[in-house]
């Protein structure tokens, strides 16, 4: 696509995005909303539309190429970004859930659900690309120093004489067996083609009913070809059946557009490289030719000002210090407010210490006023206070005013621009230099100020000399008591002990390495975690009853609390804070994968805490401080990281088996204490893994682990698409011939990774080559999928009676039956009662 494309696009994105600013900055605060329902669809509606203004930023800025504009776009895009976390955090506090469904206001807003899937930012990786390379290599040459780590001496195994000759004359006779099949094939072909030119005599048809026969069985062939084509053309066409293979992947379109998009990223960088050559050279320029000039000007407003000072009030005025401003606040741009307080100020003169004391009792008696109506509103059952703590408000945003200001700098530099001559669309001079001569303007302010504070100091001299006055001691006090504030701010500070201070970061990166605390994680994408959306997820709440989330659920929540905040400082840093996730699910269902995909998409290293990994590694209570004082020290020297600690609930169980080697409850304590130390600017995130979470105690887990994804075995939808991506993946041709309806519906309770493990069994090397004779049917992967025991209900009902038992599960339990006796949604029943017994106060107060 052209430039013109992506900047018609993030236009559009800055047009809903200022339709969405008007809701979110009422010129009134609104009301508090009583119906969680219908909270949780205003929520639900800004969630989407703000995803859907994400998807058009997020693409605009992989692919515009003006520096400049890239700037702008990459401010709004991080407020976006977090603005949906934000929003996703109050859905779980109103609905004290981590899975939400929005089939029905998808519906109302004629979406899909592709139109909301969450994108992961390009730039994550291809901002850093070059860090992540290098760090790659390293990573490879301390591995091939290490060697396999699950290298075992195996021992040669000796075969005594008589099995060697046994070998040999087996595989003697098998070729000689061969040799006499050939031979008599022979044979048979040469009888078969003695008795055909015996039996062959002088043709008994006419040449031109012979070729009449041949036409016509040609034609018929022909035509049977071309129906068939026609058939399958129109079933791919109506989405019935899959698009043929392409013969060649270089020339597809799809390829085409991924070779665009790759030149145009390279065309950002060299258009980055040239924007900051630019900002160094036309900075110098205007220094060299518009510097003096500045200067000077500067100086006669300076002298101008001393002189208008001594006329207006008999005496040279005080210079203004740095931390004011210097220069700059003498010719600050005043509202009419302020001039009009100013001249007050003057007209009162003397009389301002009055002014003090009565603004004093003034705010006094309001906050006895306050507090007496305080009172009033509790003992009273109409009060104003009981009020406005009912209901749902939305807590105030962070990211917001980011958006905002980013609109702002769209609307004032970029809506209206004329690029027609910048057809390349490489950066603008002229805004360069607008920037560039402010900041030239400070550097020259601040050599002015020190020279106009030694002219002024030499003019009050002059004329203190000749009045025979001397001043100038209070500054000397007041610099002294600033310097004394600092020294306090200083002392309390405490800096955490280190316990390798003479070591770089290199060699501590080397010896995680060398013992397998770092990881290398093989190239996994979150896209390759595939599932199916659930389309019935809000009719069965609406029916109360509690659906098991979709596998789409469980990427889009990997998204949101996982990669969204550790792949952007700017969002980690101001978004609410998630430090550790848990994902529990059945064996096969991907939550290592899941782990994995979040350090991928990220960049991040992936430290193994897994009990079965650290055994033997930093023994005893002092090992035990330094593994966790290098996992934290060198996570945050190299972030994002992700520490992982599999069959995590191991750590939490109340009796642990004495045959068990691996002392999983070796980081109980010194695991939670770590995790308080991780702050808004520290891009670390604790992800365990458990496939049986009930085994260990609730309260510690929990405390421990702050979101919990649960991962169900996948319904029919995602059985359905899992079946056709996996076979295609493992070089497998889907035809008519293979029922993947019935194959979906035979293999309920089956996970994705028993899906694989059955396909990759039945798909060998040798079935591939025999595929265009003999298709694929289903009745193949039986078979293999027998041998693997599924997950039966009883297993996925634990895991729901475990999750009701979690904080949150409670929460949500507690509110449904709430809403049950209140009549449902907090519109009727009790609560609307207590709303008509507060207005009724209401209204007996104002008679």
């Amino acid at each position: 696509m052209s430039h013109s494309t992506y900047n018609k696009q993030w236009s559009e994105a800055e047009s809903a995005l200022v339709d969405l600013l008007q809701q979110e900055l009422p010129p009134e605060p609104p009301k508090p909303e009583k119906d969680r329902l219908a909270a949780f669809q205003l929520l639900a509606t800004m969630y989407i539309k703000y995803i859907q203004i994400f998807r058009k930023l997020e693409q605009s800025y992989d692919q515009i190429v003006h520096p400049q504009k890239r700037r702008v776009l990459r401010h709004v895009l991080d407020g976006a970004m977090g603005r949906i976390l934000e929003i996703k955090h109050e859905m779980v506090n109103l609905e004290f859930s981590e899975y939400h469904y929005f089939d029905d206001v998808l519906s109302d807003l004629k979406l899909t659900p592709n139109d909301v899937e969450i994108p992961i930012p390009k730039y994550f990786i291809n901002e850093k690309m070059e860090i992540l390379k290098e760090r790659e290599k390293l990573l490879g040459q301390i591995l091939t120093k290490v060697g396999p780590q699950d290298k075992e001496d195996k021992e040669e195994v000796k075969m005594s004489l008589e099995d060697a000759i046994r070998v040999i004359q087996i595989h003697e006779r098998a070729r000689q067996g061969r040799l006499r099949a050939k031979f008599m094939k022979e044979i048979r072909e040469q009888e078969e083609r003695e008795i055909m030119a015996q039996t062959r005599g002088a043709p008994t048809l006419d040449p031109d009913v012979a070729a009449v026969r041949i036409q016509k069985v040609w034609k018929g062939f022909a035509q049977r070809r071309r129906t068939k084509k026609d058939r399958d053309e129109e079933m791919v066409f109506i989405g019935m059946a899959p698009p043929p293979m392409p013969t060649s992947l270089k020339n597809t379109p799809q390829a085409l557009a991924l070779k665009t998009e790759s030149q145009r990223r390279q065309t950002q960088g060299t258009y980055e490289h040239e924007f900051q050559q630019s900002l160094v050279t036309i900075k110098e320029k205007i220094q060299e030719t518009e510097g003096p000039d500045i200067k000077e000007t500067m100086m006669d407003q300076i002298r101008q000002w001393f002189i208008e000072c001594r006329d207006a009030s008999g005496k040279f005025p005080e210079y203004p210090d740095e931390d004011d401003g210097g220069s700059a606040a003498i010719f600050k741009q005043k509202t009419p407010e302020e001039l009009e307080a100013e001249m007050r100020e003057k007209e009162e003169g003397g009389g301002k210490k009055k002014d003090k004391k009565g603004k004093k009792k003034d705010k006094k008696d309001k906050k006895d006023k306050k507090d007496k109506k305080g009172k009033k509103g509790k003992k009273g059952k109409g009060g104003d206070d009981e009020e406005e703590e009912e209901g749902w408000k939305m807590a105030p945003s962070t990211f917001v005013p980011a958006i905002n200001e980013g609109t702002d700098d769209y609307k004032g530099i970029w809506q209206t621009r004329d690029e027609k001559d910048n057809f390349s669309q490489k950066h603008d001079s002229e805004l360069i230099k607008e920037e560039k001569r402010k900041e030239v303007e400070e550097e020259i302010r601040l050599q002015v100020d020190e020279l106009m504070r030694t002219e002024l100091k030499n003019l009050k001299a002059a004329v203190d000399r000749d009045k025979g006055k001397k001043k100038g001691k209070k500054s000397g006090k007041k610099k002294k008591k600033k310097g004394k504030k600092s020294g306090k701010k200083g002392k309390k500070k405490k800096k955490e002990k280190d316990l390798t201070p003479d070591r770089t970061i290199e060699s501590l990166y080397e010896e995680m390495v060398m013992n397998g605390i770092i990881v290398r994680t093989p190239n996994i994408k979150l896209t390759d975690y595939e599932g199916e959306y659930s389309y019935l997820g809000t009719t069965l709440r609406q029916a109360n009853i509690e659906p098991m989330p979709s596998l789409s659920d469980v990427r889009r929540l990997v998204t949101e609390f996982g990669i969204l905040p550790l792949g952007s400082p700017a969002v980690h840093e101001k978004a609410p804070l998630t430090k550790s996730i848990l994902l529990a699910g059945p064996r096969g269902t991907g939550k290592k994968m899941l782990v994995q995909a979040i350090c991928n998409e990220t960049g991040a290293n992936m430290f193994d805490l897994s009990p079965a990994n650290i055994v033997g590694k930093y023994p005893g209570k002092d090992g035990l401080k330094m593994l966790m004082h290098l996992v934290f020290k060198v996570g945050r020297e190299l972030q994002p990281s992700v520490i992982y600690i599999g069959d995590c609930e191991r750590m939490f169980k109340k009796k642990v088996p004495k045959t068990d080697p691996t002392d999983p409850k070796r980081l109980k304590k010194e695991l939670p204490k770590a995790l308080k130390t991780i702050k808004s600017d520290d891009r670390l995130l604790l992800v365990g893994t458990s496939r049986c979470p009930f085994d260990g105690e609730m309260k510690p887990l929990t405390s421990c682990y702050q979101r919990i994804i649960l991962i169900p075995r996948p319904d029919y939808a995602s059985r359905h698409l899992l079946w056709r991506r996996i076979i295609l993946k493992n070089n497998g041709v889907l035809t008519a011939n293979l029922d993947i309806s019935s194959l979906s519906k035979v293999t309920d309770g089956y996970t994705p990774g028993h899906l694989a493990t059955a396909v990759q069994q039945v798909l060998t090397e040798r079935r591939i080559q025999t595929l265009s004779k003999k298709p694929l049917q289903s009745v193949e992967f039986i078979a293999p999928l027998a041998r693997i025991d599924p997950i039966y209900k009883e297993e996925e009902e634990s895991f729901k009676s475990w999750y009701a038992k979690t904080p949150l599960g409670k929460k949500r339990a507690k509110a449904a039956a709430a809403d049950d006796d209140d009549g449902g949604g907090g519109k009727g029943g009790k609560k609307g009662k207590k709303g008509g017994k507060k207005k009724g106060g209401k209204k007996k107060k104002k008679k």
